[in-house]
């Protein structure tokens, strides 16, 4: 391989290297960025139909508060764009610093290639250069030897052309990198901008809330008692469904009945974090013991997980089952229970239902729809119980 043939080689190398490397994060980072945005599309409308009540609520703030660390994540992919726009860059600069010191030394050894040939040329007449050889071995041997140096020539030319012009692209691609990243920087001020403007906001409407603390406290009593119900007759319910299920088995004495739910139960766990969400957006209430995202010394019990989500919003199962109870509690809505096996699935919060007791329900069937309250706040209080034992839902749901 020749000196120019092994540059232009390892030019290639490296560009192909660099470019790959880069584009893969880049995706992956535009994929990131795309669903930043995505969310905080959902969040928008979930917030602009909280927004529409002249009452502040705490839904809103929930809302808002998602929003602003959805923002903060775009401004993080944003600025990961950049960087990495900065790395490419710099390899390319690297690349156009290594093929310009080449082409001068490629240009260097043609002009002295050139030098060579002129003074051969004007000392000795070809010809003459070949015939005054000693036998035709020689002669042979000096024509075969001008042969090569002309193609030595004629290649080094090529190799220069083709070098100056993989030069030229790595420049081209570099302005339009540049370009690229001067656009990320005007969209970063504008995101850090709206980043600013949500914190106000948020802000402002936290000091609202903060005055309004008999209210709040009103509406936590209220929630409370009917979550306490609600609890109640879950437990109830499945209590009375594992009895059930018992005596049935007892009564039958059928090892391929147990045998079946022993399937089901073990189907269940087997899709653990794999379950699709009963419904898209937020989750505004995590599972367990939390602080009042206002109220000092104010703690939250959840044996659950709630999705504020958007008016309307259907509401389905997250695996296959059959249901096994639907009930009415005031303040909450309605409430569908599934049994799989020894897990029950609890959708609560729903205006409508579209399944009935008894019914086999599939993977992704509707259910139901979501309660939008007074507030303008649409909410599914979700539950997963091995028995009558809680479990946390985001660590079952995908992620």
């Amino acid at each position: 391989m020749t000196e120019g043939r092994r540059i232009l080689f390892i030019a290639a190398l490296l560009i192909f290297s660099f470019g790959a490397f880069a584009q893969k994060t880049k995706t992956q980072l535009q994929k990131e960025k795309d669903e930043n945005l995505r969310k905080i599309r959902e969040t928008e409308k979930i917030l602009e139909e909280t927004g529409q009540q002249k009452q502040s609520s705490l839904g809103e703030l929930i809302a808002l508060n998602q929003r602003i660390n959805q923002q903060e994540s775009l401004i993080r992919s944003i600025q990961s764009e950049i960087h990495v726009l900065d790395s490419d860059i710099d390899q390319k600069s690297e690349i156009i610093t290594s093929l310009e010191d080449d082409l001068k030394q490629l240009k260097k050894e043609y002009a002295t290639m050139l030098q060579s040939a002129q003074r051969a040329s004007g000392k000795v007449d070809k010809l003459l250069f070949l015939f005054s050889a000693e036998s035709f071995d020689q002669m042979l041997m000096r024509l075969k030897y001008m042969e090569q140096y002309s193609a030595a020539r004629k290649d080094q030319a090529e190799v220069i052309q083709r070098v100056q012009k993989v030069l030229a692209d790595q420049v081209t691609e570099t302005q339009a990198i540049k370009k690229e990243k001067n656009s990320l920087l005007g969209d970063q001020i504008k995101q850090n901008n709206q980043l600013t403007s949500l914190k106000q906001k948020q802000n402002t409407l936290v000091k609202k809330l903060e005055k309004e603390e008999k209210r709040l406290k009103s509406e936590i009593e209220d929630t409370r008692k009917a979550v306490a119900k609600l609890d109640k007759l879950i437990s109830d319910i499945i209590k009375e469904e594992m009895e059930r299920a018992a005596r049935e088995a007892r009564a039958a004495n059928s090892a391929k009945t147990a045998e079946a739910a022993v399937k089901l139960s073990a189907n269940f766990e087997g899709n653990k974090a794999k379950f699709p969400w009963p419904a898209s957006g937020i989750i505004s209430q995590k599972f367990g013991r939390q602080n009042h995202p206002v109220l000092k010394r104010i703690v939250l019990q959840n044996d659950g997980i709630n999705i504020q989500t958007k008016q309307n919003e259907k509401v389905k199962a997250i695996f296959d089952g059959e249901v096994r109870a639907v009930a009415f509690i005031p303040s909450i809505g309605n409430s569908v229970i599934i049994s799989h096996g020894d897990y029950f699935t609890v959708y609560s919060g729903l205006k409508e239902v579209s399944v009935n007791k008894g019914q086999k329900v599939n993977t992704n069937q509707e259910i139901g729809q979501v309660l939008t309250n007074a507030e303008g706040i649409s909410e599914l209080r979700f539950q997963i119980r091995k028995n009558t034992t809680p479990v946390d839902p985001e660590q079952w749901l995908k992620n």
